[in-house]
């Protein structure tokens, strides 16, 4: 018998998150800033209980990350819906030191 794989989500405790993105509209060209929705996993301390040796290799290299949410956001002129213009649905958090979160970003306004 074949011990039960451990699903990766176990590794992580995660918590939503809303960041600050500026985009601008293909179609009417204008720049605005949006909040975009985020997923934040921080790794747990220990791997979870039924782990075998490979699952404790990955945990053991698995990092803190955010997981983007939001594939697209509506322009905040013309309403037009629009593709956030990034590759990247997945960021780790070192890679993140000093950014601020939507809630500094909107006190500056």
């Amino acid at each position: 018998m074949y011990a039960a794989n451990v699903d990766e989500r176990q590794f992580f405790t995660e918590k939503p998150e809303q960041r600050p993105g500026r985009f601008q509209c293909p179609r009417c060209r204008r720049t605005n800033d949006y909040s975009v929705r985020w997923i934040r996993r921080t790794k747990k301390g220990q791997p979870p209980a039924g782990a075998d040796a490979r699952d404790r290799a990955i945990f053991g290299k698995s990092k803190d990350h955010l997981i983007r949410v939001d594939d697209d956001v509506t322009c905040k002129s013309c309403g037009k819906r629009f593709d956030i213009p990034s590759q990247r649905g997945l960021v780790l958090l070192e890679e993140l030191e000093g950014l601020p979160l939507v809630d500094e970003f909107e006190d500056d306004e």
